[in-house]
This record gives C-alpha cells, structure tokens and sequence, in this order.
C-alpha cells in the first residue's frame, strides 16, 4: 500500500511539472514574439468563432480593425474564424496578431494569419488569456459565445480589481443587433440592483453600434492619459499633456476619495521610473492612492481627458 500511495505522488508531480513546463514554454514563445512590437499599441478583440461573413457584425468587426489601425494600433485575435477573422482582414496580416487556442473544433487559424509569425498557440486558456490581457492597450468585445463572456468578465474583474491597467473597453453591435443591450440589463438589474457592482463600475465599459463611436472612445481615453506607475503607494499618471495648478487643486473636491493621505500633486518622473528613459519627458499627477477603487480611477482619467 505504501508504495502504490508512492507511485502515485510520484505521478502526480510529473504531471504537476509537465502543466508548469508546457506553460513557461508558451509564455516565454508569446513574450519573444511580442517584444519586437512593444512600440506598438495594441487592441484585444473578442468575439464567436462561428459569426458568419453575412453577419452585420462581422462587417462591424471588419470596419473597426482596419480603422483602429489607421489609429496606429496592431490587433489581437483568437486568430480564428468568424469575428476573429473579420478583424484580422480588416488590420491585415502585417497588423495582426493571432493567439490561437488547441480545441478539437473550430479553433484552427484563418487564412490571414496562418503560418505567420505572429501566431501563437497555447495549448492552457489561462496563457492565452495572461498574453490577451498583457499585451493590450485596449479591449474591444463583440457578439459572442461561453467564450466571449468568460473573456469579457475576466478582463472586467481585472480592470474593476486594479490588477490590470486602466485601458478602454468598448462593447460593439451592429445597429439593430440588441446582444449587449440584453447583456447590460442583466447587468444593471441583477448585478447593480442586488448591490453585486457599484453605479462607477459601469464608467468600466462603453457599448456601441457606431464604429466611429467606439473609436472616439479609444482615442479620448488616450488624449491626455498616457499610462501609470505605482511606486509603493504612490501612484504616478504619466499625461501626455499638461494640466494647469487651477484644475489640479479642483481635483481634490471631486476625487478626494481616491487618495489615503495628502492630495494631487504635478511633477516630474519619480526616481524609480528612471528605468524607462522614454517617458522621462512626460508630466505627472501624482497622489497616494488608496487603490480602493479602479472604476473611480477610471473616472479620474475621463475627467482629466475632457479638462
């Protein structure tokens, strides 16, 4: 008996080691490939495998991805069929980027990003879901199946928790499509009605039937915001443009919530962020957070686009 009880913990290791070996390997394959465009921003696109080329909404997708990359932005997709596709004829091979999943059905890649080097398999969802997350400076979620939803509420949590980086999330239909209308009121009537959400976690995520509506949304939320750095407690918004004394010390009336201790404050880079000598040019608004609410954050950065 005992040495059946130790056979089997020596199974079970190897198997432990094998699921951490597979992983490392296609994560240190998708960082390789992904670092040679790391001057680049990028948009992570959800959608069905199974939308067909008919379909209003795969037209949709089709418009925005070669718009979004006029914008100057590279896509992210499954690299499958159906929306994945669309968006990747619409951004065009030399602008995609496909993160493919092994299933026995529906998950081969289309024929824009086949065999480029820019594919990526993964063999474990959480991978896949880590890069789709990692590499993105926006979402973009469109009409889809278990797997949109899974997707779509794991980058929601990561952005309602602060464990990712504020980034633009846009919910896209075509006119006359009602998918994330149903979604938001089941949304607002059973997740905010039953005290699940706060009302800012809505300000998370915009929904649209314009193409032209969700790009704005994009290009606003980058019209001042550049990106942040938390230093211990200290957070430090990198703008790409200035704020004047006047509106930062209004800040404090309106977002006095965010902070744990003292109040907003412009200055330059912090001596910790020396280590990223590009961005040394750049203001910052710094205060110390008390991180208890990303969605709150995400209204800071709206409020200090439209100033």
């Amino acid at each position: 008996m005992t040495d059946r009880r130790s056979a089997d913990r020596i199974f079970l290791d190897i198997l432990d080691l094998k699921i951490v070996n597979r992983a490392v390997k296609e994560l240190r394959h998708a960082f390789r490939v992904f670092h040679g465009y790391c001057d680049r921003r990028k948009i992570s696109i959800f959608g069905s495998a199974r939308t067909a080329s008919d379909d209003p909404n795969y037209q949709m997708a089709f418009q925005f991805s070669r718009r979004i990359v006029e914008e100057g932005f590279m896509v992210i997709t499954g690299g499958a069929d159906g929306i994945m596709r669309a968006c990747q004829e619409g951004a065009g091979r030399e602008n995609s980027f496909g993160v493919n999943i092994m299933l026995p059905f529906e998950q081969g890649p289309n024929a824009t990003i086949a065999d480029d080097p820019k594919l990526v398999t993964f063999k474990y969802f959480f991978t896949r879901k880590l890069i789709f997350q990692k590499e993105a400076n926006a979402i973009a979620l469109f009409p889809g199946g278990f797997g949109t939803h899974d997707e779509g509420f794991e980058i929601l949590t990561l952005a309602q928790t602060g464990k990712s980086d504020p980034q633009p999330i846009v919910c896209l239909q075509a006119p006359g499509c009602d998918y994330w209308d149903d979604w938001y009121t089941f949304i607002t009537r059973q997740l905010l009605g039953r005290q699940l959400i706060n009302r800012e976690d809505l300000s998370l995520f915009k929904i649209t039937t314009s193409v032209d509506e969700a790009i704005d949304e994009i290009r606003r939320f980058y019209r001042r915001f550049h990106s942040i750095r938390y230093v211990g407690r200290l957070l430090a918004m990198r703008l790409k443009t200035r704020v004047s004394p006047e509106q930062v010390a209004g800040l404090h009336d309106t977002f006095g919530d965010l902070l744990s201790e003292g109040t907003f404050e412009l200055r330059g880079p912090l001596p910790e962020e020396l280590d990223e000598p590009d961005l040394m040019d750049l203001p910052r608004l710094t205060f110390f957070s008390n991180r208890k609410s990303a969605s709150r954050l995400r209204q800071l950065i709206d409020h200090l686009n439209a100033l």
